[in-house]
């Protein structure tokens, strides 16, 4: 049985309308057939007895003969009967010929729509299975762009449109993390070869003093690159579990832990929280919250401020401080991975450019979202949104 079934979903509509067609022309010729011959010996009758003048229908209720009637009269009124039977007969048989040979002539012809009509509507899907078959990775850009009315297909086509623009924006960060992160792991590379050279050339104890601090700041710094790589990896695959984190007291912790290195600074760290408790991963939030903060001290000025906000109401995480002029146009890109307002120059206590998008990414991780603006007197206001 299966084999017998057609092989393509064209083959099948075209099968199945046909058949509904020949269904409904097969109803429509037994209606008329019903239709025709009911009563169609009374017509007869009736017409023949108005062409015969003295006639009488035989399919009329009429009374018995009465006993004095002619022989030849009985037979004019059998033979009248048997030629309204005859015509009856042969005029159903001519109809059921001319409608079956309509029927025939209508089954092709509904094949053949069937057919025409299953292209039109399968066509867009044909586009999307062309279209599916051509991609790769070094022409996401193409789209279907189905013109036409509204409905389930120019829906489904502009779906498969929208996700391939996703996955055209997908892969273009990877490739450009994955090339952001092999440059910022060459450099502290290439840094260690070199001290090592010079340390065997020139064995001076100074010196190898020196290269032995440089050594141990370069491995420090590509330590916290990996471990923000890994961090980004993990939030950006979701969450594994979730449990209830007061959010308020975990900015306080944190920002305890940054007030030692803010007063070295003279920068001065002002809070406003209110209770939020939301459900997520507490390490996750704690390395939200973290990354804000130290963002805000690294990308600061002597005597500057530093004030974090939660607000309950609408379950927001603002952190707003004083730096260095930020252009609004530039402030989407910093939430890119290795993205930084000036180029790296490799000093101590400098940024991987990993913060504000481990903030973003693990803000979509617990279903919320981060965005940031620029302060008219420098500085940046990020602000988080946890649902």
């Amino acid at each position: 049985m299966r084999r017998l079934l057609p092989a393509t979903e064209r083959a099948r509509l075209t099968a199945l309308y046909g058949l509904l067609l020949l269904l409904a022309g097969c109803v429509l010729v037994a209606v008329i057939y019903v239709f025709v011959q009911y009563g169609l010996d009374n017509r007869i009758g009736s017409a023949f007895t108005g062409v015969v003048p003295g006639g009488r229908s035989s399919a009329s209720p009429v009374a018995p003969p009465p006993a004095d009637l002619v022989p030849s009269e009985r037979a004019g009124k059998y033979a009248r009967t048997q030629v309204v039977q005859v015509v009856a007969a042969t005029t159903l048989n001519r109809l059921l010929t001319v409608s079956g040979i309509a029927l025939a002539v209508f089954a092709v012809l509904s094949l053949f729509l069937a057919w025409w009509m299953a292209g039109r509507v399968l066509r867009p899907v044909g586009l999307i299975t062309a279209t599916a078959r051509k991609l790769s990775g070094e022409n996401l850009h193409q789209r279907i762009d189905l013109k036409g009315p509204p409905g389930e297909l120019k829906q489904l086509a502009d779906t498969f449109d929208q996700m391939l623009g996703r996955i055209e924006q997908l892969v273009g960060a990877q490739r450009r993390f994955a090339a952001n992160a092999a440059h910022e792991l060459r450099t502290p590379l290439a840094v260690q070869r070199a001290a090592a050279e010079i340390g065997l050339v020139d064995p001076d104890p100074e010196r190898i003093r020196w290269i032995r601090d440089e050594l141990l700041q370069v491995a420090d710094s590509s330590e916290h690159l990996i471990e923000s790589l890994l961090l980004l990896a993990a939030s950006d695959q979701g969450l594994e579990h979730r449990e209830p984190v007061a959010l308020d007291e975990s900015v306080s912790a944190v920002a305890d832990e940054h007030r030692a290195e803010a007063s070295e600074r003279g920068i001065a760290v002002t809070t406003a929280l209110e209770p939020v408790r939301v459900a997520g991963d507490p390490v996750l939030l704690t390395h939200l919250i973290r990354n804000l903060i130290g963002n805000a001290l690294r990308y600061n000025h002597r005597g500057g401020t530093l004030h974090i906000t939660l607000a309950r109401a609408d379950r927001t995480l603002r952190v707003t401080n004083t730096g260095p002029a930020v252009p609004p146009d530039a402030v989407a890109d910093l939430f890119e991975p290795f993205r930084r307002l000036n180029e790296r120059r490799h000093a101590p206590g400098e940024g991987a450019g990993l913060g504000l998008a481990l903030v973003a990414s693990i803000a979509r991780a617990h279903g919320g979202g981060a965005t940031a603006e620029a302060n008219p007197g420098g500085g940046l206001t990020v602000t988080v949104r946890l649902p």
